[in-house]
């Protein structure tokens, strides 16, 4: 799959907008989407990741939690590979500088959707 240009959704961003999303599209996105998801956005709130990577991490979020992207959310299943693809491209790129207490705070925040059978797909994140 050939990512599209998630840069030009930055302006698409906003915390409320991207708690809602998830808050909505959680169990059908699945754990690893929204653990994902969570990390950048965690991520984003620390001071220890350069301005390019936030700029990267805010391009990201934005497209997950615009209606208009390459594969329209409504599509069943389909409708959130893109989001997942663009989400762990830029988690790739950051992993490095993501700290452990993040990874930790995401994971637990699963807990509020999914069951402990659902969040074992995690350990798999970067595994398509």
């Amino acid at each position: 799959m050939e990512l599209p240009d998630f840069m030009s959704y930055a302006n698409k961003f906003s915390q409320a907008d991207f708690v809602e999303k998830i808050a909505r599209i959680a169990k059908r996105a699945g754990a690893k989407l929204v653990y994902a998801a969570l990390i950048l956005y965690y991520t984003l709130q620390s001071d220890k990741i350069s301005t390019a990577n936030k700029a990267m991490i805010i391009g990201a979020l934005g497209y997950m939690i615009s209606p208009l992207d390459v594969v329209p959310d409504a599509i069943p299943i389909a409708g959130l590979t893109d989001d997942l693809a663009v989400l762990l491209f830029v988690l790739k790129k950051v992993w490095t500088d993501i700290d452990p207490e993040i990874q930790e705070k995401a994971k637990s925040r699963l807990s509020k959707w999914f069951d402990d059978d659902e969040i074992d797909e995690i350990n798999h994140l970067f595994e398509e």
